[in-house]
């Protein structure tokens, strides 16, 4: 028998249909039947445009993600703005992603200045700021910002690493350090002190900073060399790391140098810099390095340069920025999965918070991905390498900070 619905029916049939879609809406921003919001914002544009890379190929990775039928049956939306770098852009995009846009979450927004800017407003909001793109020691806060997670280690810890290596090598060593004049680059003076405690003032005989919106750090780095230093720490974004490298060169400055983990990328940094300048300098590393003959036949690295092949072909497979955004773009599948559908915000962090030997297949052999309510540092461990003018050759034990 076929049923037939007077208008009446059939128009409270539909206030019923409109009612129910708006709650599922109101209750769970960003996610629809057929469609999961994710935002992001980025420096395609000014100091750190380096960076805008990382967004594009987690662009990439997603509509791999949906080629292959979504997750939780639904297909991902990545909505990434331009900050440029620029706190109070950052601020207006990640706004109009909350309040416009209606992302479900926030994932890798760059930066430690701009992600700070946003900090308490995304907490406020209680909106997942998930494996933000910085390794400022305070985004393992969760007691204070639960809704707040990093990805890669420590800035500080990385700090301490050097730290005591350094000591290792030369227990009466004479350090000046280089860094960028924000709670990224202010971590690694506090992790030295860390190590070195009553006799940081001792031992680091010249700090200087950089904005940057200057244009070099060159007066900086000659200042540095004046205070007979014999070890240097530089702490910068790829732009004034590959300036950093070449003024060292050039002033015949043959300090035992350490180089932040965020700024070794053979494409973005060593070759810009020139590659014979950076030979010896000495950093630590958690990925697999695409330049590194040991990682040739590595599957987790096959299965990365197959993805490039097919989703970003052309692209300069030096640059370590494509294999880092692989790598956190892994995990964050991974927690999607675990929300098996259920991609409420408080559901989308439990499941952030609840990581075990997450699957990133770029880490170097050794480190893990574990998360829990109470530790927001998915990464802890490192190894430190060495430029030899063509790669980061790796050595000593994988290890963590103090």
């Amino acid at each position: 028998m076929i049923r037939r619905l007077t208008r009446g029916a059939l128009l409270a049939s539909a206030l019923v249909t409109g009612l129910t879609a708006a709650a599922f809406a109101a209750d769970l921003p960003g996610v629809t039947a057929t469609e999961l919001k994710i935002g992001n914002t980025n420096a395609y544009s000014g100091p750190a445009s380096a960076y805008g890379i990382i967004a594009k190929t987690e662009a990439a990775f997603f509509n791999m993600v949906n080629d292959q039928g979504g997750v939780g049956g639904r297909k991902v939306n990545f909505i990434s703005y331009d900050d440029g770098y620029s706190p109070p852009k950052t601020v207006e995009q990640v706004r109009r992603l909350v309040e416009e846009d209606q992302v479900a979450f926030l994932f890798q927004t760059l930066g430690t200045p701009t992600n700070t800017a946003i900090h308490k407003y995304v907490n406020q909001k209680k909106v997942p700021h998930l494996f933000i793109s910085t390794g400022a020691d305070k985004w393992g806060d969760h007691e204070h910002f639960p809704w707040t997670m990093g990805y890669q280690p420590s800035y500080r810890t990385e700090a301490q690493i050097y730290t005591k290596y350094m000591l290792q090598q030369n227990p009466k060593a004479k350090l000046a350090i280089l860094y960028q004049n924000d709670d990224f680059g202010k971590d690694y003076p506090a992790g030295v002190k860390d190590v070195l405690g009553a006799k940081y003032s001792d031992t680091v005989v010249k700090e200087a900073s950089y904005e940057t919106t200057d244009a070099t750090v060159d007066s900086q780095l000659t200042a540095l060399q004046a205070s007979g230093a014999d070890v240097l720490l530089v702490a910068a974004t790829p732009k004034f790391a590959a300036q950093a490298i070449k003024r060292v060169h050039d002033l015949n400055w043959h300090p035992m140098f350490f180089l932040t983990n965020v700024s070794i990328s053979v494409g973005a940094v060593m070759t810009p810099a020139g590659a014979e300048n950076g030979i010896g300098i000495i950093t630590t590393g958690y990925m697999k390095d695409p330049t590194d003959p040991a990682f040739a036949n590595d599957p987790g690295m096959n299965e990365w340069r197959a993805f490039m092949a097919k989703y970003m072909p052309g692209s300069d497979l030096t640059d370590a920025n494509h294999v880092f955004a692989y790598g956190v773009s892994m995990v964050m599948l991974q927690v999607l999965k675990q929300c098996e559908g259920d991609f409420s915000r408080a559901n989308v962090m439990k499941q952030a918070a609840n990581l075990h030997d997450a699957y990133d297949p770029v880490l170097l052999p050794g480190i893990k991905v574990n998360t829990s309510p109470t530790n927001f540092h998915p990464i802890k461990a490192m190894q430190l390498q060495k430029w030899d003018g063509k790669s980061w050759a790796r050595f000593g034990e994988v290890i963590e900070g103090s």
